[in-house]
């Protein structure tokens, strides 16, 4: 991959204006507002639309536990840098807040004034205590007796009663009661029972139809309605539901800990403590009942978002279950490669590969019939003499870690490198570490101070006394559950740069190798930021010299200033720049004199857009590259991330397809506007698009 031209670049540009930065947490702001766009489209199917709904507020918790937690932590040790925008951390807490609580009031309005009374239309209602009829109420005061009020503990607040722990995300009930002796007032807290369902179906229970009628009522609205047998003796005069955030950032320190494992548990007992960081009441909050929360949890009135309806919507996702597929998109139902149909001769992933690459496309190409078959494939193949993979994520029952713990069982050499620190899959992680521990697999966690977010797989198969490596390397992760919604794309290859560079780079996770170049790779923290500017640069160089030139990335998110900055040089340069970016945009396209050669899109829809792509024109001789790295700081500088160079023609062609319709005219997208605005413009499905094409290439 030497340069073979000696043509300066032109010069970067030293004035680059210094507001050339939208604001991160803002811009992530727009992207859940983009989610919520699609439950306020009365085009989609109802039961969709609830799911959006369930998908905006459980996208809003993690923002506040990591992302708000964060710059509160900074605010709180006194750190005063700017963000690359020019705002303060108090003024971006400011910022966010002010846009937080007006997306939330969409929320709950999207939901009471049109996804509701839709769903009640449609026989799916969601009602009050005061709404059922006497045959209701009684058989649901007996569930309340047999089910919930066993597990209700009510905690008192006074002098002898120290106001409790609230644990995050957790539903709270505050109370007001009154000593009908006395006078005096009492407050208490009220945990609503997680281990309960949210929404208690209402009526019989048995022989009734899902696609029947069906009446839910909210958990805490029972419990409410209860309240007089949990205070007896009292006088109960209110009753309040609020919900706390905490910070759930984990700090491990890995160079004082020498078991990563332990260390990470007591991380994870902690995180149950953090410092509180958002409180959800209802808008009808009595103010005293308010000001002792905010005492009591140290939050400040501009932590508190008011709620005009039901706290914690995330919880309708449980209702998406429902048996009702009018009310849904069409079945989807991924296909098999055509290269790994085993059709009248079936043969194996092994002969497949030794025949040239696959790219796999999910979800429209099947995970299981590829990556899954793949793995399961080496694992039962007596000529597999080793394999080798990272894990991030993987689901709970997963046939991955199966795969592994067999090999390992049939005396494979095994290696998992297990990245215990994944967000919010620590605990899961742990759990099936230990189970590969135990099956004999050399479970190892990877380099002191990175996450290893790349997703690899190597597996050394003996044939004819030669000695055959095959890969595979993704944008996502091996999980069978999110493969069926996350779009990622994957290579599996027998090409000996691959193996040999993947050997390499095992070493590096698994020893004390600290190699730093590569064949077809390249590889973060050392090489892919600088890799991908060098790239940036030389499309410059062939644009001043009149050669082809172009550049098109896809990816989560585009934070990094310095890739920023070469983008906006290249512009300059006059390389037409396309950006198809589903969240976090830090990037003004679209500023004359700066930016004018790029355009931004983002498509949000039915599959969560995961995939990275970064494809170069090269001066007529393309390059395209995938892996695991967003555009991001912790991506390039604080993990081990992966890009491949996708070099057989039919994988180039794919992915030149794919940008063809996610950058077209006729596409369905938001377009970013120089302003930081995000238009949305209709047109085209393209996952619709791309369902169809794969369907009609599997026959």
């Amino acid at each position: 991959m030497a340069e073979t031209t000696t043509t300066e670049a032109p010069a970067a540009r030293a004035d680059l204006p210094p507001d050339r930065f939208l604001n991160r947490e803002l811009s992530w702001l727009d992207f859940n507002a983009r989610v919520l766009e699609l439950a306020e489209d009365g085009d989609l199917p109802l039961l969709e639309r609830m799911k959006f709904l369930a998908i905006f507020a459980s996208n809003l918790d993690e923002f506040f536990m990591v992302r708000i937690a964060g710059l509160k932590r900074r605010q709180s040790t006194g750190l005063t840098v700017r963000s690359p925008d020019g705002l303060t951390i108090r003024e971006q807490l400011s910022r966010v807040t002010e846009r937080t609580q007006e997306l939330v009031h969409r929320h709950a309005e999207c939901f009471a004034s049109d996804v509701r009374p839709q769903l009640e239309a449609a026989g799916i209602r969601i009602v009050h205590w005061d709404d059922l009829d006497d045959a209701d109420a009684l058989r649901l005061r007996e569930y309340f007796r047999d089910q919930v009020f066993p597990v209700l503990t009510p905690l008192a607040v006074d002098p002898a009663h120290p106001f409790p722990y609230i644990s995050g995300l957790s539903l709270n009930l505050a109370v007001s009661v009154r000593d009908p002796d006395t006078g005096a007032p009492r407050f208490a807290r009220l945990k609503v029972p997680n281990n309960v369902p949210r929404f208690v179906r209402v009526g019989p229970s048995g022989g009734a139809q899902d696609a029947a009628p069906v009446t839910f009522l909210p958990l805490e609205d029972l419990i409410a309605a209860h309240l007089p047998q949990l205070f007896p003796g009292l006088d109960v005069l209110d009753h309040h539901l609020f919900r706390v955030t905490r910070n759930a950032d984990l700090e491990v320190e890995e160079d004082r800990d020498e078991d990563l494992l332990q260390a990470l548990e007591r991380e994870l007992a902690r995180r149950r403590f953090g410092p509180a960081v958002r409180l959800e009441v209802h808008e009808s909050m009595d103010p005293r009942i308010l000001d002792v929360l905010v005492s009591e949890l140290e939050v400040g009135p501009q932590d508190v978002v008011s709620v005009p309806g039901l706290l914690d919507l995330g919880a309708l996702m449980a209702l998406y279950d429902l048996d009702r597929p009018e009310l849904k998109d069409e079945p989807f139902v991924p296909a098999t490669h055509p290269r790994l149909s085993e059709g009248e001769t079936p043969k194996s992933v092994f002969a497949t590969l030794r025949e040239g690459d696959v790219l796999v496309h999910h979800p429209y190409h099947s995970f299981a019939t590829s990556v899954q078959r793949f793995i399961e494939q080496a694992a039962a193949d007596p000529n597999v003499l080793a394999i080798k993979q990272t894990l991030y994520r993987t689901s709970g029952d997963s046939p991955i870690v199966n795969a592994l713990i067999e090999a390992a069982a049939s005396g494979k050499q095994v290696v998992v490198l297990v990245e215990i620190k994944a967000r919010f899959d620590e605990e899961a992680n742990i759990s099936w570490a230990r189970e590969l521990e135990r099956a004999g697999c050399h479970v190892v966690y990877g380099l002191v101070g990175l996450k290893t977010h790349c997703k690899t797989a190597l597996v050394v198969r003996r044939e004819g006394g030669v000695i055959r490596r095959y890969c595979h390397i993704g944008t996502g992760n091996y999980n069978p559950k999110t493969a069926r919604i996350y779009e990622d794309l994957g290579i599996l290859t027998a090409d000996p740069r691959v193996g040999a560079d993947l050997t390499d780079l095992f070493n590096t996770l698994t020893g004390y190798s600290r190699q730093t170049s590569y064949r077809q790779l390249m590889v973060a923290p050392h090489g892919i930021r600088s890799g991908l500017v060098e790239k940036i640069r030389r499309e410059a160089r062939h644009a001043a010299d009149g050669r082809p030139a172009g550049i098109r990335l896809k990816a989560n998110s585009l934070v990094d200033e310095k890739i920023i900055d070469a983008l906006y040089n290249a512009s300059c340069a006059g390389v037409p720049v396309e950006l198809f970016l589903r969240g976090i945009c830090a990037l003004r396209p679209g500023v004359p004199g700066l930016s004018e050669n790029i355009r931004v899109h983002s498509i949000v829809g039915r599959f969560l857009e995961h995939s990275r792509v970064f494809t170069f024109r090269n001066g007529g001789e393309g390059e395209w590259w995938i892996g695991s790295a967003d555009l991001m700081h912790r991506n390039l500088d604080r993990r081990v991330e992966v890009l491949l160079r996708v070099c057989e023609e039919d994988a180039q062609r794919q992915l030149q397809a794919m940008f063809d319709s996610a950058m077209a005219e006729d596409v369905r997208c938001w377009q970013l506007g120089s302003d930081g605005t995000w238009t949305r413009r209709d047109g085209r499905d393209h996952q619709a698009g791309l369902v169809a094409a794969v369907a009609e290439q599997a026959g």
